[in-house]
């Protein structure tokens, strides 16, 4: 009897701890999926760095309270979807990640004994990783990688090979790099390096483009900087034809474009010319050289040869100072003196020689053309019909007469810079504009706007939560409570019905039991008096 009893309230126990363990398993995953569906999406913010730079962002990000997870076995650092951008902004702004290029303290750390192969590769590797880290901290670079090809020295200069240089630039996206930029790497590189010139200096970007041919000088096509003096120079000259004509027609009723032609070419001229020779009368001597020389006749310019034909003449003997006498032998000898002259004179011959130069007309011309000049203009001008007010005043429109046509032509060309001997075209078209009706811009539907879309995920997430919620505690839970919540009643035996028309249950061997102990004490109450009075006794 006390064994039944025993099993029958193990029996109780044992229906109630299950209940409950069911109903607490059954709220844990509820509370489980609760959680599930309301925790924050994590997206990845940085991956691919570092161990120094992976511990520099964790600290920023609990210093800022931000939550984070790691994946990949800590490549990757994930922040909540919402909070992705703004913490990538912030962390770029701290300079977050720095890269894990390695600079010169690669040889902070030299060992010693290490052979010269290993300290040059060293050095080379080091150099790099400076280089590298320099060119990153230029505008709308995220990283970059420099290769260089340093041969070994040597003492034949026959055989010296220059050093090269490849640098591969990952820029962020939607930035690019203008022409000075790339020249400006390309001369850091080849600066930083000995015997590096600038030709053998390549930039790559990342998707493959060749950046330094332009700034080597070798390509023949526009550069960035030109293409933008010109597109600027062409709304310069719309612009100003524009502003020019608007007042007239109004400002919807005039459209220009413009076509300028550059000569970015930069040319050097030398001219040096002669013009035909003037008339001697009026042109202008340079030097005159005259020669005058009188010759015995009869006179033989040799001698005898000898040491005396060879001698230079003595020196004349005449007088310093001579006396003019008076006497009349000294008349006569003055005369015969005389006859004596004009005969030497008619024995002597006489030659002239005259060597004139004249200048020379010369023209020496030297011209520079700097690179930027136009070469030519061309302006096509297309205007509206003139409004015009009738008598009813109503607005109407007519075309442009010859003169109001002449005028705009005159007006535009004063404002284009026009120039005729340069070969400048302009063209001006009078036709009524066709009425552009604007299009009613329709709003971006509900089911493709990214905003509604994600507001879409959410709440739908949450529906579909509270509907697991709602099932399992209708189909889990409320059945658990009402079975535990219920009093125990015995299963029905059979179909049959007693005198009240309920079901006659189903005894269990306890409530036979029961009903044995209780027919027995009716009908033997002594016995039982004396097994309740042995119990008694017993304890």
């Amino acid at each position: 009897m006390e064994s039944l009893l025993a099993r029958l309230n193990l029996q109780g126990t044992s229906k109630k701890v299950l209940l409950s363990a069911g109903i607490a398993a059954v709220i844990a995953v509820m509370a489980v999926f609760w959680i599930w569906s309301q925790s924050p999406k994590y997206k990845v913010v940085f991956s691919n760095f570092n161990d120094k730079d992976g511990g520099a962002i964790v600290a920023v990000l609990e210093q800022q309270n931000i939550p984070y997870k790691l994946a990949d076995g800590g490549a990757s650092i994930l922040v909540p979807a919402d909070l992705a951008y703004q913490t990538r902004l912030k962390l770029a702004a701290m300079g977050l990640p720095r890269g894990g290029n390695v600079g010169f303290e690669l040889l902070e750390n030299q060992k010693f004994g290490v052979s010269q192969f290993v300290e040059q590769v060293n050095f080379q590797r080091a150099l790099e990783g400076e280089l590298e880290r320099s060119i990153q901290s230029i505008s709308g670079v995220d990283g970059a990688r420099v290769h260089l090809a340093i041969p070994k020295s040597t003492v034949f200069v026959r055989d010296a090979q220059k050093p090269t240089a490849s640098v591969l630039v990952k820029l962020m996206q939607g930035r690019t790099l203008d022409q000075h930029q790339v020249g400006a790497i390309a001369h850091l590189i080849s600066s930083s390096v000995p015997n590096l010139s600038l030709a053998n200096v390549d930039i790559v970007d990342q998707n493959g483009n060749l950046l330094s041919d332009a700034s080597k000088g070798g390509s023949k096509t526009l550069d960035a900087n030109q293409l933008k003096y010109v597109e600027n120079l062409q709304k310069n000259i719309v612009s100003r034809v524009q502003a020019i004509i608007s007042p007239i027609l109004g400002e919807k009723n005039v459209r220009a474009e413009a076509n300028v032609e550059i000569d970015f070419s930069n040319t050097e001229e030398a001219n040096e010319i002669y013009k035909p020779n003037q008339k001697p009368e009026v042109a202008v001597i340079r030097s005159l050289q005259t020669n005058e020389s009188i010759v015995p006749q009869g006179s033989s310019n040799g001698g005898v040869p000898g040491a005396l034909t060879n001698q230079p003449p003595a020196n004349g003997t005449a007088p310093l100072n001579t006396t003019n006498n008076a006497a009349p032998g000294g008349a006569a000898a003055g005369a015969g003196a005389g006859a004596n002259s004009a005969a030497a004179q008619s024995a002597m011959s006489t030659q002239r020689n005259s060597i004139t130069n004249y200048e020379i007309d010369k023209t020496i011309s030297f011209t520079q053309k700097s690179m930027g000049g136009v070469k030519r203009l061309s302006v096509a001008v297309v205007v509206n019909n003139k409004t015009d007010v009738d008598d009813e005043g109503k607005p109407t429109t007519r075309p442009l007469n010859d003169a109001e046509k002449q005028q705009i032509i005159d007006l535009a060309k004063q404002a284009m810079g026009f120039n005729e001997a340069r070969g400048d075209s302009i063209s001006v078209v009078n036709t009524p504009f066709t009425p552009v009706k604007e299009a009613d811009i329709s709003d971006l539907p509900v089911w493709k706007d990214p905003v509604y879309i994600e507001m879409a995920k959410n709440i739908g997430q949450l529906v579909l939560g509270l509907i697991v919620l709602f099932i399992m505690y209708r189909k889990a839970i409320k059945p658990m409570l009402a079975n535990l919540l219920a009093p125990d009643e015995a299963p029905v035996i059979d179909d049959s019905l007693d005198e009240n028309g309920r079901p006659i249950p189903k005894l269990t061997p306890y409530q036979k039991d029961l009903k044995t102990i209780q027919a027995l004490a009716k009908e033997n109450p002594k016995v039982v008096a004396d097994v309740v009075a042995g119990w008694v006794g017993n304890g």
